[in-house]
């Protein structure tokens, strides 16, 4: 149901319960209350009963109606347009699912527009119906307990976020080849969540910078520089992930790096000592293969061959055996083949 709750406030207090945006129009113009209307997805027709009824820009209006802002404060006359990017962290599938809320701010009256299931509004208005004195200050209060809660629920993406860089840098030095992959997809988390995060100090600080202006009640203005210091907080620690991720992805290029030059160089430490082996063989196969050459010659036994028939043949076949075996012998201990 796109209308999620809808009263109107007098001094604070809720005094209707409205069942529909025409009655809240109606009670608020009798009772001269502040609306607070929650919208959850609602069709382009909701939305432009709204604008029509508390005059919204139509630019306001068209970017309410497409989505996928970027987080902004813009002003039109006396209202005020709030895009939040409110994120939660999946423990299941390790991830952090961004969101989109869309506020106009009047004079008399707040309208909220979710894309998401976060944040979540309706602890904001408990907390705010719990405290008429803070309701009592007007739309500035209700913007100020919804940026609030935005950057309180942010705490436990930056725990999230946390974790699973602690589980990279022990994944680190270990053998997990995903790692990288890993590294990258939470690089990519961590930038969309800069995104949404950054825009805030900037929109908050326009809020003061406009409370003398426009009489925004001091205490209330202390409220929200306690926001921008949360803020600013956040805003650290994820420009601090970010940093961490692209040293830890460098370290991986570097350790990647380092083990392929280890393979690189066991493999040819074992391409040498394989080459040493075949020129040993290789020398001993030619030493014995001049002896047996010579013994395969002089064993053919033809008859004419004066070697036969001659008194010194025989020695004379061994001891060219014996010196083409040492000559070769030397010739290759001198290359340090042997």
């Amino acid at each position: 149901m796109p209308l999620v709750d809808n009263g109107v406030y007098i001094a604070g207090k809720r005094t209707e319960n409205p069942a529909s945006l025409d009655e809240t129009f109606e009670a608020m113009r009798s009772q001269n209350g502040m609306a607070w209307i929650g919208l959850y997805r609602p069709d382009a027709e909701e939305v432009q009963a709204v604008a029509a009824e508390f005059g919204l820009h139509h630019l306001s209006v068209e970017d309410a109606l497409s989505g996928h802002q970027r987080s902004k404060l813009e002003r039109y006359d006396d209202t005020l347009f709030v895009v939040l990017r409110p994120a939660r962290y999946l423990d299941a599938e390790e991830e952090v699912e961004f969101g989109e809320l869309h506020i106009f701010v009047g004079p008399d009256f707040v309208v909220t527009i979710r894309h998401a299931e976060s944040p979540n509004l309706a602890r904001v208005r408990n907390r705010m119906e719990a405290n008429p004195a803070l309701l009592a200050l007007g739309p500035e209060a209700v913007l100020y307990a919804i940026l609030d809660e935005v950057v309180d629920e942010y705490a436990p993406v930056i725990a999230g976020l946390e974790n699973d860089i602690d589980e990279i840098e022990d994944q680190l030095f270990g053998t997990n080849e995903d790692v990288a992959q890993r590294i990258y997809e939470l690089s990519r988390e961590v930038i969309k969540f800069q995104r949404a995060v950054h825009p805030l100090t900037a929109i908050i600080e326009a809020l003061l910078r406009g409370s003398a202006k426009y009489q925004v009640d001091v205490e209330l203005q202390r409220s929200l520089r306690d926001v921008l210091d949360h803020t600013i907080r956040v805003v650290e620690r994820t420009d601090g992930f970010r940093a961490l991720l692209d040293n830890a992805l460098t370290t991986h290029s570097t350790l990647v790096a380092q083990r392929q030059n280890d393979e690189m160089r066991r493999m040819t430490e074992t391409s040498l000592a394989q080459n040493e082996e075949v020129k040993r063989i290789s020398a001993w196969a030619a030493i014995l293969f001049a002896p047996t050459l010579i013994g395969a010659i002089y064993g053919m036994n033809f008859d004419n061959m004066p070697e036969l028939h001659w008194e010194y043949g025989y020695p004379m076949a061994i001891g060219l055996m014996v010196l083409s075996g040492i000559g070769l012998y030397v010739a290759f201990k001198f290359r340090k083949w042997l």
